[in-house]
């Protein structure tokens, strides 16, 4: 791998070095406070104190120069602006306007290498220390009205720079008698090989806001680490294709109705077809029981292709719902799951996040992300919705049509409306020839798959990295840190990925099972439930899973927009457990009769605690795990999905095997495991990161 250090020279100005922030020495200056703390000769807030003061002069002087060579260009182009008065000479000037373009992407690149400099020494110094320091100082310095590290992200300046360039050259062009402007064509694009430059490079310096850069982390594409180069983007920008990513973020919402739609019904099902009301939790999980094995097989054939898997999906998405639908007059429980099973091997999820991760410009990554999210949290709440409106009851030849057979029916139409739209529309990219992923594995992890996160929210989000990826990012590490060039590359199996998990991701991966588990035993039980308790009928219960579903955005633009600015994630994180705790102790009946607004009380406050759990934690966990594990088959989006499916098909097995202890027990032995689990998270979080600290 060439190692960023080396990168980081390599794409110097010679005449600017002493302008950049000088890497190498604050190593060094990491590894001397590490030395002095060992041996007791200095206090960390000594240490702070001194690394802030270091870091803040740093900065300062790049942005002196910064604000310099913004100047001395705005002064060319003010010249060229007078002598355009003047000069006749339309393509001389139109070619002095590109020199000083030119030398406006040198500074861009000097913004965009400075800024992830700091990003990757905040985060060494977070690896030795704890990484608490990062988020106290760039919160500190980055809305402080003294503050020059606003400069490195906010670049205001620059922003006026491109626009004048842009507007120059555009009045320069023949345009044929027209006498419009850019402002009166803002469709228009300027065609100009040297704007476009510029325009990339400012697209890799602007940064998301905050909702969306929350909302992208939760679909766990980790954030690039090293500076892209302009073939990566041309490959990136060659790849991609707006209506395959539609037909991805399609496949995502379907599969999420897919999922959820038989929960308000599954129990009638079942017991129509002779089982007990509690198989629903198998009818319900054996899709998640089969998803444990297709997210391994679709996450390696996204190696090789996108358009095979995704038709191979769809088409056995259709014949499992058709199975699904067919049970009934078949009267056969086994053809109800066996159908179900063959929906949960139809799972692209994988696929779909290693689309995104591949074929998606930097530019628009994150913005595909949260996309991604919101397909997700749509289909969940379309789901129970959905089935809450086919309340219908007919006989078709020989085919039974009612509340029960509906959903499958409905869903192997609409996959089969997927699957020739998706035949038609999707255009499978270019994958690299073997030499290519030769020198791609050579080169390095995270390349081209990460998401695009701008440079400002990257250094509040740089946090403690697996540290075999840590020591050994430069070429001036000792040869003791260094390591050798296999351990950079992909995990090849699940055991050699959990290796690379560190104890916080851990951590992180079991509060993840922990709230996936207590989830799906809130919404796989509530029409066992509610019908129990309140005779509720299958509308009611669909729309009370409908409402829940719906949350699910609202709380992350409230968390994402706000409280993630107000407190810390690993505050937010550890409230939001003791919330899904008090949820799940508030949903016990014990004494007095259980009543509706005690259940939806409860029910809303475990959903929505679990809810803001999972974005937090998702978050946390996009920016600690190993880089190792951004690529390949094995990587962060699989373990994550993993653990959250095993969750599911234990919370399911769970509600089968309380049922044969009778109805009226359900719910109490059901909650007593999310109760342990919960607590064990909770105690494993704070022993976690007080060991940080």
């Amino acid at each position: 791998m060439v190692a960023f250090g080396k990168k980081l020279k390599e794409r110097q100005i010679p005449e600017w070095q002493r302008y950049y922030i000088n890497y190498k020495l604050m190593k060094k200056k990491v590894k001397h406070y590490a030395h002095q703390i060992e041996i007791g000769a200095l206090d960390r807030r000594h240490v702070l104190k001194d690394f802030s003061r270091m870091l803040d002069n740093q900065i300062e002087t790049t942005v002196l120069f910064l604000l310099e060579q913004q100047g001395l260009l705005a002064n060319r182009i003010a010249v060229l602006g007078k002598q355009q008065e003047v000069i006749s000479n339309i393509p001389e000037l139109r070619e002095a306007y590109r020199d000083v373009g030119r030398d406006l992407l040198k500074l861009l690149s000097f913004v965009e290498i400075n800024a992830i400099g700091l990003r990757k020494i905040l985060k060494k110094f977070d690896k030795r220390f704890g990484y608490r320091f990062t988020n106290y100082y760039v919160k500190t310095r980055a809305n402080h009205p003294y503050s020059q590290l606003q400069q490195v992200f906010k670049h205001v300046g620059l922003g006026a720079v491109v626009g004048a360039i842009s507007r120059n050259l555009s009045d320069l062009q023949e345009r044929q008698g027209s006498y419009l402007s850019i402002y009166d064509q803002p469709t228009l694009p300027l065609q100009d090989p040297v704007v476009d430059s510029i325009k990339a490079a400012a697209d890799r310096l602007n940064y998301s806001t905050n909702f969306l850069e929350f909302l992208g982390q939760h679909a766990l594409i980790m954030q690039q680490e090293e500076l892209p180069t302009p073939s990566e983007e041309q490959v990136d920008d060659d790849r991609y294709h707006f209506m395959s990513l539609l037909l991805n973020l399609a496949n995502t919402f379907l599969y999420m109705v897919n999922t959820y739609i038989i929960v308000p019904t599954a129990d009638d099902y079942s017991m129509s077809l002779g089982a007990a009301a509690t198989v629903c939790g198998i009818v319900i999980g054996a899709m998640a029981v089969a998803q444990v094995f297709s997210s391994v097989y679709f996450s390696a054939w996204s190696n090789k292709s996108y358009f095979r898997p995704l038709v191979f999906s769809s088409i056995v998405l259709f014949v499992g719902n058709v199975m699904y639908a067919l049970a009934y007059d078949l009267n056969s429980i086994a053809v109800l799951i066996l159908g179900r099973l063959c929906c949960g091997f139809g799972s692209a999820r994988a696929v779909n996040r290693r689309y995104i991760s591949d074929c998606v410009p930097l530019k628009i990554r994150m913005q595909a992300s949260a996309g991604f999210v919101s397909a997700s949290a749509l289909g969940m709440a379309c789901g129970p919705a959905l089935a809450g409106l086919l309340q219908i009851n007919f006989r078709f030849y020989k085919l039974t049509i009612n509340k029960n057979t509906l959903p499958g029916w409905v869903m192997s139409v609409a996959w089969l409306v997927y699957l020739v739209w998706l035949w038609i529309s999707f255009r499978e990219p270019a994958f690299p020839t073997e030499e290519n992923n030769m020198a791609e594995a050579n080169a390095g992890p995270a390349d081209s798959e990460e998401v695009e996160k701008g440079l400002a929210q990257p250094l509040l989000l740089s946090s403690a990295d697996n540290q075999q990826d840590g020591d050994d990012e430069d070429e001036e590490c000792d040869a003791s840190e260094e390591a050798p060039e296999e351990s950079r590359r992909p995990a090849n199996s699940l055991r050699s990925a959990y290796r690379l998990l560190t104890p916080s991701v851990k951590v992180q991966l079991l509060i993840y099972f922990m709230l996936k588990y207590v989830m799906e035993i809130l919404l796989s039980e509530s029409s066992v439930i509610t019908t129990y308790y309140f005779s509720w009928s299958t509308s009611k219960v669909a729309v009370f899973l409908a409402c829940l579903g719906l949350t699910v955005l609202p709380v992350n633009i409230v968390v994402g927009s706000y409280i993630s600015n107000m407190f810390e994630d690993r505050q937010i994180l550890m409230a939001s457990e003791i919330m899904v705790f008090l949820g799940i102790l508030l949903s016990f009946h014990i004494f007095v009769p259980y009543s509706v607004p005690q259940y939806v009380i409860s029910g809303l406050i475990l959903f929505v605690s679990a809810e803001v759990l999972e974005g937090v934690n998702l978050s946390l966990l996009s920016r600690v795990m190993s880089s190792r594990l951004a690529r390949g088959t094995y990587n962060g989006g699989l373990l994550s999905t993993e653990a959250g499916t095993i969750a599911r098909v234990i919370a399911d097995a769970t509600i089968t095997l309380a049922g044969y202890l009778g109805e009226n027990r359900l719910l109490n032995i059901t909650l007593l495991p999310s109760l342990v689990i919960c607590v064990t998270s909770i105690l494993a979080t704070c022993y976690t990161y007080n060991s940080l600290y």
